[in-house]
């Protein structure tokens, strides 16, 4: 076979960006696709390229993933994450892991390395120490910006729904030269959370989805209404009806603002390699690799079109 010709599509959250954040994003989210599609050219796994993409995500001070999460109201970093490999079903996940820069990477052994699909907490945290991942400790992921922002929420008069704009969940789904789907999901939560909170990231069906019948899916947002709608997998099924990835995508977003009030963005590819990113908050950052063609943008209707060579040769003097 191998006849497929390979896509990434990544996300970097959706939500507000801050002004003075919007060039890192764009280029953050750059970054991710090109290294996934590295990976997918080379005849590489759609798992192993959505894999790379998020890693590249999480370790990016620009997105609220790994390191660099918000805090929950005891002023921790408590992180989600999801893979999901579309070929038999198979699906990792972890929720509340604390103190490890990398939580995508767990999700995947947790897949590969356990009879089990999600794993939290403290035995997360056990798994984790098993498997030899690094720890890095909590004061090390928590920067200047998040310490701050925690404390802004917790005055009397703060509302955290403000900063909650600035979500950066982030997420990647690739088809690979074999047909194979896979999505990746990577959050640190809402600011201010609950202690113990789980969102919609570690939730299979909500957070992503993938299955090489229709294609795959990565969703960001408010976690609560993607819960309720179960997102990632209801765009599948909109697929499975004969939609195009975007029109699934704009049919489950329309049916979560309508039905539950809830905004969000997803990221889709379906199995004949048409993709889609589409969000109804103001804002998500977003690129794709096909063709050894990039494209990428924020805002409604942004989309820039370069060649790989031409980015690849001016990534070194950035953008």
């Amino acid at each position: 076979f191998g006849g497929m010709k390979p896509v990434i599509v990544v996300h970097g959250g959706a939500g507000q960006i801050f002004k003075e954040r919007e060039e890192g994003s764009r280029a953050g989210v750059v970054r991710a696709a090109l290294r996934g599609y590295r990976i997918l050219k080379q005849g590489g796994s759609a798992l192993d390229a959505v894999e790379e993409a998020v890693r590249s995500m999480e370790d990016d001070p620009h997105f609220n993933a790994g390191c660099r999460s918000v805090l929950n109201e005891k002023g921790e970093v408590e992180m989600d994450a999801i893979i999901m490999d579309g070929k038999n079903l198979d699906s990792g996940a972890v929720s509340a892991v604390k103190c490890i820069a990398n939580p995508i990477k767990l999700a995947r052994l947790v897949m590969e390395k356990t009879k089990h699909m999600l794993l939290t907490d403290h035995g997360a945290h056990q798994f984790a120490q098993a498997m030899g991942i690094p720890e890095i400790p909590g004061e090390k992921l928590v920067t200047e910006r998040t310490r701050e922002r925690w404390k802004k929420n917790l005055e009397p008069d703060s509302n955290p729904e403000e900063f909650q704009k600035d979500l950066g969940t982030v997420g990647a789904v690739a088809i690979d030269s074999e047909g194979n789907v896979a999505c990746a999901t990577s959050t640190g939560g809402l600011s201010n959370k609950l202690v113990g909170r789980v969102g919609d990231t570690a939730c299979i069906g909500s957070g992503g989805y993938a299955d090489n019948r229709s294609g795959a899916a990565s969703t960001t947002g408010h976690g609560e209404s993607i819960m309720k709608v179960v997102l990632a997998r209801l765009i599948l099924y909109h697929m499975e009806q004969g939609m195009s990835p975007e029109m699934a995508a704009d049919a489950a977003l329309d049916y979560m603002k309508t039905r539950v009030g809830g905004l969000g963005g997803v990221i889709v590819v379906n199995n004949s390699g048409e993709w889609a990113a589409r969000f109804s908050t103001k804002q998500m950052s977003w690129a794709t690799v096909q063709d050894d063609q990039l494209q990428y943008g924020i805002y409604a209707g942004e989309r820039h079109t370069r060649s790989v060579d031409e980015v690849v040769t001016s990534e070194s003097e950035g953008f």
